[in-house]
């Protein structure tokens, strides 16, 4: 059986165990399908997901390695990757996996977004504000890169941009905003 066949049908079984709330037989099926092909991304990263859900970030770091180590272009398993390592603290490591997420796929805003808290981990201030501007433009609707980036450039002590990052979000999400002017005492 080809590998394509293989992985469609362990996403129908794994579909069906999510739909039946059973997700002791799901890890059964995600064990076998492994037993029979060890480099199935699908039930690796299935298995890093749940790893993940119950807060067992090594195990899902792991995991997520194998899968990148398996298939290099795969973008949501290095922005997963990514994620875990911020879970872990471990920011260096993962503005790498965000790098190559966004290397890969750049209109994924999500992954610029993680790589600016990965950058304002490590007080990178000046690199976080470049990365959120991507980030908002290609999720001008999200308050969290707008909430961002007013923090940073306030940190940073450019009032007058933070004062205009309030005053953009203040017109899709006025609560966030007027949460910002209470923490910089800005007001836009």
């Amino acid at each position: 059986m080809n590998s394509l066949w293989l992985s469609f049908s362990l996403r129908a079984r794994l579909g069906f165990c999510s739909m039946l709330g059973q997700v002791r037989w799901g890890r059964a099926v995600v064990s076998k399908a492994l037993a029979a092909n060890p480099d199935d991304t699908y039930a690796l990263a299935t298995l890093a997901h749940w790893a993940s859900q119950d807060q067992a970030w090594e195990a899902a770091r792991d995991l997520l390695s194998r899968c990148v180590a398996i298939d290099p272009e795969d973008v949501q398993a290095w922005f997963n990757l990514g994620f875990t390592f911020e879970r872990l603290e471990q920011f260096e490591e993962a503005e790498r996996c965000f790098r190559r997420a966004t290397e890969r796929a750049p209109a994924l805003d999500r992954a610029w977004y993680g790589l600016a808290l990965a950058l304002i981990a490590q007080d990178r201030l000046v690199e976080a504000v470049e990365v959120l501007q991507v980030n908002t433009r290609l999720q001008p609707m999200s308050p969290y890169g707008w909430y961002q980036l007013a923090r940073v450039q306030a940190d940073l002590g450019a009032l007058d941009d933070a004062i205009a990052t309030i005053a953009r979000l203040r017109q899709f999400e006025p609560k966030v905003a007027r949460q910002l002017e209470r923490e910089t005492g800005l007001c836009a």
